[in-house]
């Protein structure tokens, strides 16, 4: 039996709570891992200022995969944690690939996944401030999209349509953000032609918001940019039974980094110590992480549980237990 080394960062608030339910959940599946904690998050940049040290990431490197809670702690400014230790991570070790599964409750099962690029667009901090705190002042914000950016995130959804039902809709704003909307189209409508069994189509995000409300069935798999993926999967989420259920990976399909894998929930400090947060979409994120190192027996077993039990209730504690028990 392999033994996967996996370093945790449980984080803030209910980050540790759930993560330890994930590991229980490995426990469960006989999965042999090798676990490496690390302290950081909202609450040690307030301890000591640490946010992502380059020497982690240097550690990480020698990881199989990233298993992360939450973060983020009041009193800590905008920006802080989220660019210097969430966006830093996808940047550095280069997680181009954010994906995120949906499952429709009550819908015989429909489920759907938000391929979304990871590390372009409008949040690789591309932008000023010009005469800032006077009232001429101008705050520019750009999307930086590449060709090679574009094409490895929709040749990954071409490649996952592949192995589904033979499906890909492409989401964007072509015909307001005419720059960046036509490399994406331009680079979609090269990578079709490699795969001439997938079937696609295309949607203007804001159609794409009432389609998800309205009609999700439409969809199997999406390939979108990083701004509308983040908020197309967050409206996902609520869709498919709340964010409490949504789990996500920040992945490089190529392996030449550690993937990260992590709850979308946050870190709900009003909640946290507890024992309230429901764990689900932490051991759900725990079993993509497992099919990505190649457990895949693992990770059907404990999607399988969780599944079975998406309207469970009780603490934090008592969902790990009838999650493990069921795997």
């Amino acid at each position: 039996m392999a033994t996967h080394k996996i370093a945790v960062v449980g984080g803030d608030g209910i980050g540790p709570e759930v993560i330890a339910e994930g590991l229980k959940a490995f426990e469960a599946a006989g999965v042999s891992t090798e676990l490496t904690h690390y302290d950081l998050g909202g609450a040690r940049y307030l301890r000591d200022g640490t946010v992502l040290p380059d020497s982690v990431l240097d550690e990480w490197r020698n990881h199989d995969a990233i298993y992360l809670g939450a973060v983020g702690s009041p009193g800590v400014p905008p920006g802080v944690i989220e660019r210097g230790l969430l966006l830093k991570m996808r940047f550095e070790l280069d997680l181009y690939i954010n994906r995120r599964p949906f499952l429709l409750k009550g819908d015989n099962g429909h489920d759907f996944v938000v391929i979304r690029e990871n590390t372009e667009g409008t949040y690789a901090g591309e932008g000023g401030f010009l005469r800032k705190n006077t009232p001429h002042e101008i705050a520019t914000q750009g999307s930086v999209n590449t060709w090679r950016g574009a094409e490895r995130a929709i040749r990954y959804g071409f490649e996952l349509a592949s192995a589904r039902n033979n499906h890909l809709t492409l989401v964007h704003k072509t015909n307001v953000l005419t720059f960046s909307g036509d490399l994406w189209q331009r680079a979609f409508d090269a990578v079709a032609q490699d795969f001439p069994d997938v079937e696609t189509d295309y949607n203007h995000v804001d159609a794409a918001c009432i389609y998800f409300v309205q009609d999700p069935q439409r969809y199997d798999v999406i390939v979108t940019d990083n701004l509308f993926g983040d908020i197309l999967t967050d409206l996902g989420g609520a869709v498919s039974g709340g964010i409490g259920l949504a789990s996500s990976a920040n992945m490089d399909p190529t392996r030449n980094a550690p993937s990260m894998f992590e709850p979308v929930h946050g870190s709900a400090p009003d909640i946290a110590g507890q024992n309230k947060a429901n764990p689900i979409a932490a051991i759900l994120s725990g079993a993509m992480l497992l099919e990505f190192v190649g457990e895949q027996a693992a990770a059907d077993r404990i999607l399988a549980a969780c599944n079975a039990n998406l309207d469970a209730t009780g603490s934090t504690t008592e969902i790990g237990d009838l999650i493990a028990s069921a795997i």
